[in-house]
């Protein structure tokens, strides 16, 4: 079994050692690195090639700057694995992450998609934990409900840095869809567990580090509708329609992600007529409310709230 990772690169300096490093120390040594600069502007190419030098598996590749999802399915067209792992750089994996991937691709061969359980690192917060995902308690491995598992705990099933696909779903989905900023991991995953199995290993082997600044971060910034999953996902209608875990997942994603929006003056309107689908009976009383206040009170204490944010992140760097 050869693993191809692929590492998307934009101004990553003060992470990318780390993340490659962490390719380099796994004990499954069966695998190409191919690392993407996708035309950053500061030193993290330079960085790269001095961390990969001596190591005839590892790969630096380079284009203008064109967004993660091109770059990770360009590097997906050079890489040459049967198996595909995509890592940010700023994330990192434990050591055994390869090795344990392989044990679970050989004991669920059939499924089309392979993830593990992930560690969320936010030092700004002082929290470390494991990723609640929503599975049943003594959960250890096996084939997962994607949708019902996403939408228990909005915690991701899939998150980029922790899952595995076999080259041929690749390729039958075409990647990565292009344009989008904001969930086009999701946009993918979704398509190949809508039509096979995911298989989920619930142990931790991955790490999710939400240390970054959001300038350099997909989410914590609103992006443009077309550049947003949410608002890209009319493929999907008829199981909207006819799928309630889907239903489900999508209308909690819906409340949760487009609470921003609903508050922006650009975008309320847009943002009311997405949250519109929402089924608002099957929503927790809590959230039902939430969005029943009134909007200049509901603004007035988001940008309250976004302001002790980033008090604290200041804070953080200035005494780290």
């Amino acid at each position: 079994m050869f693993f191809s990772i692929i590492i998307p690169l934009y101004n990553k300096a003060p992470y990318v050692a780390k993340a490659i490093d962490s390719v380099l120390s796994q004990t499954c040594t069966d695998f190409e690195l191919i690392i993407v600069d996708d035309g950053s502007k500061d030193n993290s190419a330079e960085i790269v090639v001095q961390v990969i030098e001596g190591h005839p598996n590892c790969h630096l590749i380079r284009q203008n700057n064109a967004g993660v999802s091109v770059a990770r399915n360009n590097g997906v067209a050079v890489s040459k694995g049967d198996c595909l792992c995509f890592l940010d750089a700023d994330d990192w994996w434990a050591p055994n992450f390869l090795e344990e991937m392989a044990k679970l691709i050989a004991d669920f061969p059939d499924a089309g998609i392979y993830g593990t359980n992930y560690t969320i690192v936010n030092e700004t917060k002082r929290k470390t934990r494991v990723s609640p995902i929503g599975v049943e308690a003594g959960f250890e491995k096996g084939y997962i409900d994607y949708c019902q598992a996403y939408a228990k705990t909005l915690a991701m099933p899939l998150w980029t840095g922790a899952v595995c696909v076999p080259r041929p779903i690749f390729d039958e989905m075409q990647g990565f869809p292009k344009g989008i900023k904001l969930g086009e991991d999701f946009l993918l995953w979704i398509r190949i567990a809508m039509k096979y199995k995911v298989a989920f290993l619930n142990k931790p082997l991955a790490y999710y580090n939400q240390d970054v600044d959001v300038a350099n971060r997909g989410v914590g910034r609103l992006h443009k509708p077309k550049e947003h999953m949410l608002w890209n996902l009319d493929f999907l209608f008829e199981e909207e329609r006819t799928n309630p875990d889907y239903k489900q997942l999508i209308d909690n994603l819906r409340v949760y992600s487009l609470y921003p929006y609903f508050l922006s003056k650009n975008y309320h309107n847009l943002a009311k007529k997405e949250l519109d689908k929402v089924c608002w009976e099957k929503q927790p009383i809590k959230i039902q409310k939430q969005y029943r206040r009134p909007l200049v009170w509901l603004r007035i204490r988001h940008r309250v709230q976004s302001l002790g944010a980033m008090a604290k992140r200041l804070l953080f760097r200035v005494y780290s």
